[in-house]
């Protein structure tokens, strides 16, 4: 089974302000949601590799490592794949996530997120696991830390 989840924040900056957010390894600097987050390879590019530690019941599994797959600085998307771990031990065969910026206007930018994911056919009630709840969290983080440090007028 293949699902697909979606949300959008506006957020009052320029959007190349916020992929400089984005679309660096500084995002994981400002999110609050998981417990901690280490970078076991690379420096944001595609191939660099995270593993998450989520806090104690925030969900079914407890870690997992993700690899970027996709950095487009001149679309301002960012996909990463889950690797090992989290999803893929209750039954998904493919989890990512996308970061797009899309410009709005020249002081501001729709953040956008998308999860797409498979699951087994055996395994599909296990989609309930799946929630948009977590990239919202970090989505506002993101935004209450680019409207502190926003600095340019243009």
């Amino acid at each position: 089974m293949h699902g697909t989840l979606a949300t959008e924040l506006e957020v009052n900056v320029p959007a190349h302000e916020a992929w400089e957010l984005y679309g660096t390894l500084h995002l994981t600097d400002v999110t609050h949601f998981f417990e901690k987050i280490e970078i076991l390879k690379g420096d944001g590019a595609v191939g660099t590799i995270l593993k998450f530690t989520l806090p104690k019941g925030a969900t079914v599994f407890s870690t997992y490592e993700e690899e970027y797959t996709k950095v487009d600085n001149r679309k301002m998307i960012k996909e990463a794949e889950i690797i090992e771990g989290g999803y893929l031990d209750v039954g998904f065969t493919m989890y990512r996530t996308r970061f797009e910026i899309i410009k709005k206007s020249k002081t501001s930018c729709v953040t956008k997120t998308t999860i797409e994911y498979d699951v087994k056919e055996e395994d599909v009630a296990n989609f309930t696991y799946v929630s948009i709840l977590p990239m919202i969290s970090i989505m506002k983080d993101a935004a209450a830390y680019l409207l502190a440090n926003h600095t340019s007028e243009d």
